[in-house]
């Protein structure tokens, strides 16, 4: 089949420990840095928005503070990540570098992609860099994350930052080229499976355990798990080799061995469906004939086509939009709390600084948080 990844607008390419660090040195492992820009950089010059979800830092900074093998208490592994972040930022800038790829660091926690408003901040920053022609390299803030609220992989992570941003592709590079209907490392008749179109208790029986090289935190459970997460947000999930010296992501667009879960729907129609069906609204607007019309023609809803503001809710809410009949025409995502979109009922966004005391966002729903009833 032609590759997901040709087609792809947004990219998001997962990376684990076992593939950055060299289990010798306990250094970068250069030349996989260099390969994996390499490709990264190709993608983004075909017009693709990439963002690099990187492990990495507990592994260097392990070695930088002397801690010996094993496992590490959590503020051990507080400290390894505080000191490894920057060595693995310095790797990921050098190898970017030489493609003229500016490169931002991007630190989540469990709660910037699970609680609505930390959610929306972090899709913002992002959406702002990918805007500038920025790589966004994304880890977990292990230095601030606590055992209870934190993912525990990268895999899960990436997945929410794929749903977050509408990615069309999410690249899970690994130890192994796909899944298998047993351990290729113990079972010379194991199966690969190249397509997955729905995550059945069979193909989950199939994931197994750990990675092989005991390096990273993740496993084909977590990587199924991650596929999960993306399916429901139209985003395919490709689980493929990451060493591979010509460059993983190229060998992917050629049609190297990897499984592919397929979603039935795309970024756009999956998150369409959530706004529709999945949020209940907080409250609704009522907006003027031309913003309706504006809204049937695929436009924002601007604050100055908006009549009156009714019910609580915060930035982030949903809310319902109702034309002068009455009728139901729209919802979406609300980018002011009640008591500000009050404020702004039939003003010009370049009044909001003003009326505000802070500059705000020029629509009141953007086009990309609203779907038409």
């Amino acid at each position: 089949m032609t590759s997901p990844l040709d087609k792809a607008r947004r990219v998001i390419i997962k990376v684990g420990s076992s593939l950055l660090i060299d289990q010798e040195t306990g250094q970068p492992h250069l030349a996989r840095f260099a390969a994996l820009a390499a490709d990264a950089a190709k993608l983004r010059a075909e017009g693709k928005a990439i963002v690099i979800v990187s492990s990495g830092a507990v592994a260097l900074g392990r070695r930088a503070l002397g801690f010996k093998a094993g496992k590490l208490r959590l503020e051990e592994k507080q400290a390894a990540a505080a000191a490894g972040q920057p060595k693995l930022m310095r790797a990921w800038e050098d190898a970017l570098a030489k493609h003229n790829a500016p490169v931002a660091q991007a630190l989540l926690t469990f709660d910037d992609t699970e609680r609505r408003r930390r959610w929306l901040n972090a899709r913002s920053t992002l959406e702002t860099l990918l805007e500038r022609g920025a790589i966004p390299v994304v880890n977990e803030n292990d230095t601030v994350a606590t055992e209870e609220i934190r993912y525990g992989d990268n895999d899960r992570l990436a997945a929410r930052v794929a749903q977050m941003l509408s990615a069309d592709v999410l690249v899970l590079l690994s130890d192994v080229d796909g899944l298998y209907d047993a351990d290729p490392r113990t079972s010379a008749n194991a199966k690969h499976i190249p397509e997955v179109r729905r995550i059945t208790p069979d193909i989950v029986a199939m994931a197994g355990g750990a990675n092989a090289a005991g390096v990273g935190s993740g496993g084909m459970s977590t990587k199924i798990d991650a596929a999960r997460i993306a399916m429901t947000a139209g985003c395919a999930t490709a689980v493929t080799l990451g060493d591979q010296s010509e460059g993983p992501l190229s060998a992917l667009s050629l049609g190297s061995r990897a499984t592919w879960f397929l979603p039935d729907v795309s970024p756009e129609t999956a998150r369409k469906q959530w706004l529709a069906g999945a949020l209940k609204p907080a409250g609704i607007v009522r907006i003027d004939a031309g913003a309706a019309r504006a809204l049937k023609s695929g436009k924002s809803l601007l604050a100055a086509g908006v009549t009156a503001v009714s019910g609580r809710f915060e930035r982030g809410d949903a809310v319902d939009v109702i034309d002068p009949d009455g009728a139901r025409v729209a919802r979406g995502v609300s980018a002011y709390s009640s008591e500000d979109a009050v404020k702004l009922v039939g003003r010009n966004s370049a009044d909001f600084e003003q009326i505000l005391g802070y500059r705000g966002r020029p629509a009141l729903i953007h086009v990309d948080d609203l779907v038409l009833i």
